[in-house]
């Protein structure tokens, strides 16, 4: 089990305390849903408690990560500095327009990206719906992820809702041992993030199906009480 537990929220209660090892965790939803701050909570989480990250990033640089990071309270400079953390950003300040077409065979061709306990590739979207026009080509990628599930490494990956035809996103769906979804929730004034846990297979303890969220700097990720509109 890889664990998930901070002392300032229950997010590790909700979800049974963390992971399965050799886990494929699959986290779907429209943009501005929290699938980013969903997985740094996490990935502080995992520091944490011992193990090891990697994130490979379509959105950061490193500075804009460690500054994102500290914003919420979750100081990760240490970790990085013993090498327990790997940040790699996919778009660089120069070079964010190159083809991302050869994407999935670098990824793949890339071995020491993959030596974490953890790995979480935010967005796969943005990385790879260039390269995944084809079934066989999904099929492929899927073969690679469950070479590395089979050494007890975790991946996530975050997906944004529409960006991927359906028929290529439905192999990572229903290979995906834990399935979320990420939505935006407003009532009146008040806009609040919800994680609907939507497959949790092998689940250690109970899970809680419905998570209302929201994200505050020098704070991070705080659990609220569920209220849907």
């Amino acid at each position: 089990m890889y664990r998930i537990k901070i002392e300032r929220d229950e997010l590790h209660t909700k979800l049974g305390g963390g992971f399965p090892e050799g886990s494929l965790i699959l986290i779907e939803g429209e943009y501005g849903s929290g699938k980013s701050a969903l997985t740094q909570r996490l990935a502080y989480g995992f520091l944490l408690n011992g193990h090891t990250v990697t994130i490979i990033s379509t959105e950061l640089t490193v500075r804009d990560f460690i500054n994102q990071m500290y914003s919420l309270n979750y100081p990760i400079a240490s970790f990085l500095l013993r090498n327990r953390l790997l940040f790699i950003p996919v778009y660089p300040i120069v070079g964010k327009m190159r083809n991302r077409k050869d994407f999935l065979g670098r990824l793949m061709s890339s071995p020491q990206l993959f030596n974490t306990d953890i790995i979480i590739i935010d967005t796969l979207s943005a990385l790879v719906k260039a390269s995944l026009n084809v079934e066989t080509r999904s099929i492929q990628l899927l073969s690679f992820f469950k070479k590395i599930l089979a050494m007890d490494r975790t991946i996530f990956l975050t997906v944004e809702k529409g960006s991927i035809p359906e028929e290529i996103l439905a192999p990572f769906r229903a290979a995906a041992n834990v399935y979320i979804e990420t939505r935006i929730n407003q009532i009146g004034n008040i806009v609040n993030r919800i994680a609907f846990v939507r497959r949790y297979t092998n689940a250690p303890s109970r899970i809680e199906n419905t998570i209302a969220f929201r994200v505050e700097s020098g704070t991070g990720l705080i659990l609220e009480i569920m209220a849907i509109s």
